[in-house]
């Protein structure tokens, strides 16, 4: 079980930072924020290449780092004979990774975003190569290049002390890939759209259906699970276009999220829903403090003795229990009556976890809990 006494708590507005999980019902939503058209997708791209131009916080001597230079000086015709050494200070080998957004077509440019793969300390400064960038089918996408932005920085002194703010080693370019190929999406080849529910739920399904086919017409729409809602489409490419930029500006409420209790356990943030309640219950909660003082002693010797003179250690122990009173949970108790019943007590975030925990240990508290 995890304990409140274990936590630094981060306190908000006083206790607890009280939130409503998924609470709109005062305020509609676009059907543009709550779904995805289905098989309009990113994909992932990856990449390998050298990052130059380093003010010696590159990888130095490392094998991965040289052999990789000398295979691309090999292909721009320059050939360095076997024995030599190459110390590549200036060089560091990263890897390359981007998305290719839906519908991205040859000539678009893309953001990318490298990572140093061997032991170079920064990548302030460098250039990245030309690049091939490969999906996941190892066909190349799109091509890389450009001059890199590192946001952290790290400075080290001649006597071993350092200090690094953010990660150096990590760098972004922006527009630094060309796309090259396009990927083909099943927009247009199927008779009918699925939007896909972000958080799939049959409430906001079965209201996004009813929203549909009262705008557009009845039987356009119908919900195959909590998540997918079908919809039947024209045709005509141009004509679907326009079809989903209607859906995607219509307006619903969502349902509202079922009860739950998130607790942060290194930020020390507790959010609780608004629909969380408790059975009847009693609870008593007291804290025990045991204090022990470390009091060094200067210990004489007797007069004519010939003894020396000592420290001793001296030790005092102090045990303080706080007398908090027991308080009762009544049938149905909202969000606004535990905070209160919690703050009576006078119960620290902390406490409140173990408060939580009991109870749903007890049976007694109707909602989710969740350690993240």
């Amino acid at each position: 079980m995890l304990s409140g006494k274990d936590l630094s708590f981060t306190v908000f507005a006083g206790i607890i930072l009280l939130l409503s999980i998924g609470s709109s019902s005062a305020n509609a939503e676009r059907v543009k924020d709550l779904t995805r058209v289905d098989g309009v997708r990113s994909n992932q791209l990856i990449g390998y290449g050298l990052v130059v131009g380093l003010s010696g916080t590159g990888d130095g001597s490392g094998e991965v780092t040289t052999q990789s230079l000398r295979s691309m000086l090999s292909r721009l015709g320059v050939n360095i004979p076997p024995g030599v050494t190459m110390q590549a200070k200036n060089v560091a080998a990263v890897a390359i990774h981007a998305e290719l957004p839906p519908f991205a077509k040859a000539g678009m440019k893309i953001d990318i975003t490298l990572s140093s793969v061997g032991s170079a300390k920064s990548l302030r400064g460098g250039s990245l190569l030309m690049t091939p960038l490969k999906g996941a089918d190892n066909n190349i996408y799109a091509i890389a290049q450009g001059n890199v932005v590192v946001s952290g920085f790290g400075a080290e002194g001649s006597d071993g002390s350092r200090i690094t703010v953010n990660v150096p080693s990590v760098g972004r370019i922006l527009n630094g890939a060309i796309v090259e190929r396009s990927i083909d999406t099943p927009f247009g080849l199927n008779r009918e759209v699925v939007l896909n529910l972000n958080q799939p739920d049959f409430t906001t399904a079965n209201r996004l259906v009813s929203v549909i086919n009262n705008t557009v017409g009845s039987g356009t729409a119908y919900a195959r699970d909590a998540a997918s809602i079908v919809i039947s489409a024209p045709a005509d490419t141009s004509q679907r276009v326009a079809f989903i930029s209607l859906l995607e500006n219509l307006t619903l409420t969502p349902a509202e999220a079922a009860a739950r209790i998130i607790i942060n356990s290194r930020t020390g943030t507790v959010v609780i829903s608004k629909h969380v309640q408790v059975s009847p219950a009693a609870v008593s909660h007291g804290n025990l403090i045991v204090t022990i003082t470390q009091t060094p002693q200067i210990s004489q010797p007797a007069a004519l003795s010939q003894g020396q003179t000592v420290v001793v250690p001296g030790s005092e122990l102090q045990i303080k229990q706080e007398n908090n009173r027991m308080f009762k949970f009544n049938p149905g108790v909202s969000l606004d009556q535990i905070v209160e019943a919690v703050n009576k007590v006078g119960a620290a975030p902390g406490d409140l976890v173990a408060i939580l925990e009991a109870l749903k240990e007890a049976g007694a508290l109707h909602a989710e809990l969740i350690v993240i």
